[in-house]
């Protein structure tokens, strides 16, 4: 016994003197560093200042009464606000990535390189929900540009750098690594995001920047922290970029609103006791709990009760993630989607589509002769309802935007009208018609999140 604790007491001592660390042996070990990363990366990274000119709102702003009786008499002024983030160079030609809470409501856009060269800049393409703009430097050529990585092969515990500008105090550079990929609506109030999650120290002004691996290739695009105090926690979110090159090639098609694939149909994870209930034998996909006739999915044969696991070879857990594998996919194109139905799964190529605008939407706008002037409805239809996020059930005629009018008489976007002064309505001219001469009175019967509503004003 005695002997056989000696042996083992031996093989520890051993093991623990070679797991110490190991004194340098040479200089290129002495001298190893993320210098060489740096220097390839950085130059593609620039600082981004925006000029944004607002008015200032009077006391009687939105009023659609006292804005009308005292118009002249407190004129809007203008504001300026002036804001910093980061970018990052895609093309030789000047074509720049960056977020849109940057850049998305700018005025003016000045962008500088980091050898202290300066462009203005326009917009190209951008997209609040998804939180990227693409901007095109004028006269710019021969430009430094980062390699865009596939960022589905990005693995956790890779090391990686942020570069940006944070607090405004000049370029710098942070390191960690990928802790986390597939996080939703984790970063921002927005549930529909899909981000890189990295421990490097991103802060205010790094929004825009690039996180990039030990080659210097882009893996992402810096956008969002989670944090209580203002500044870095070590949990910061970066949009992939694999997404941004679906941005990039719409730009390049001169598309100036992002287009994102429709689904046409509404999902909820498999979660243990759904997985248990449906036979599976662990947690994973989607469960289809709505489909519209004219979704891609029916289409190709799916339907309710279908549990969806991956989109082109990448599993899919969440909406969240079925709509990235989906804009990644691009429009226009084709998407393997593994299906499970009764314990089996199969492969089915689904059409990557816009969301059709069949039956025509009749959009609009209501003029000053009705008495909700400036009221914009639309017959609901597959892009409306993409467009304001309705149930796919959706059906009759839409409020897109109240307008001043409306917004005071209690309408809200996404209101569906049934009826007017007890007239069903089913056309947006029936809207109009019913409007214009409505009486002393009006009543309004809508739908409001499911919910039946009636408005009653006196006129």
């Amino acid at each position: 016994m005695f002997r056989i604790l000696l042996i083992l007491l031996t093989l520890a001592s051993a093991t623990a003197a070679t797991s110490q660390t190991q004194v340098p042996q040479s200089a290129p070990e002495i001298t190893l560093s993320f210098a060489p990363v740096v220097k390839k990366a950085a130059p593609a990274v620039v600082n981004i200042y925006v000029r944004t000119v607002t008015e200032e709102p009077t006391p009687f702003t939105g009023d659609p009464f006292f804005e009308q009786l005292f118009r002249g008499f407190a004129t809007p002024r203008p504001r300026v606000l002036r804001s910093l983030g980061s970018g990052v160079i895609l093309t030789g030609d000047g074509i720049v990535v960056s977020n849109y809470h940057v850049v998305g409501r700018a005025t003016d856009i000045r962008v500088v390189l980091k050898d202290r060269r300066e462009f203005n800049a326009r917009v190209l393409l951008a997209d609040k929900e998804v939180d990227l703009a693409i901007l095109k430097l004028e006269n710019a050529r021969d430009l430094p540009f980062l390699e865009l990585r596939d960022s589905d092969r990005v693995e956790v515990g890779e090391l990686v750098l942020a570069i940006g500008n944070p607090f405004g105090v000049g370029q710098t550079v942070s390191s960690g690594i990928v802790s986390g990929l597939a996080r939703t609506g984790t970063a921002t109030t927005n549930a529909r995001g899909y981000f890189i999650q990295t421990d490097a120290p991103i802060n205010p002004g790094n929004s825009g920047g690039a996180l990039v691996d030990v080659n210097g290739r882009l893996i992402g695009i810096n956008t969002s922290i989670l944090t209580r105090s203002g500044g870095s926690n070590g949990i910061g979110f970066a949009i992939p970029a694999n997404l941004v090159a679906e941005f990039l090639a719409q730009a390049r098609r001169g598309n100036d609103r992002f287009e994102r694939p429709w689904a046409g149909m509404a999902g909820q994870p498999v979660d243990a006791d759904l997985a248990a209930s449906l036979g599976l034998p662990r947690p994973e996909g989607l469960l289809i709990s709505d489909l519209h006739p004219a979704s891609p999915f029916a289409k190709a044969g799916f339907r309710v009760g279908d549990v969806i696991t991956a989109v082109d070879g990448k599993e899919v857990n969440s909406p969240s993630e079925m709509l990235f594998r989906m804009m990644v996919a691009g429009i226009g194109r084709t998407a393997v989607v593994t299906r499970l139905r009764d314990g089996r799964a199969k492969d089915v190529r689904v059409a990557m589509i816009l969301a059709p605008d069949d039956p025509p939407a009749e959009e609009m706008a209501l003029g000053e002769r009705t008495v909700l002037p400036g009221l914009k409805v639309a017959r609901a239809n597959p892009r409306i309802i993409a467009r304001l996020g309705l149930p796919l059930s959706t059906r009759g005629v839409v409020v897109t935007d109240p307008g001043p009018y409306g917004a005071r008489a209690g309408l809200q976007r996404g209101d569906v009208l049934l009826a007017i002064n007890g007239n069903a309505v089913r056309r947006s001219r029936d809207v109009a018609r019913a409007l214009t001469r409505p009486g002393r009175w009006l009543a309004l019967d809508l739908l409001r999140a499911g919910q039946r509503v009636t408005l009653r004003l006196r006129l």
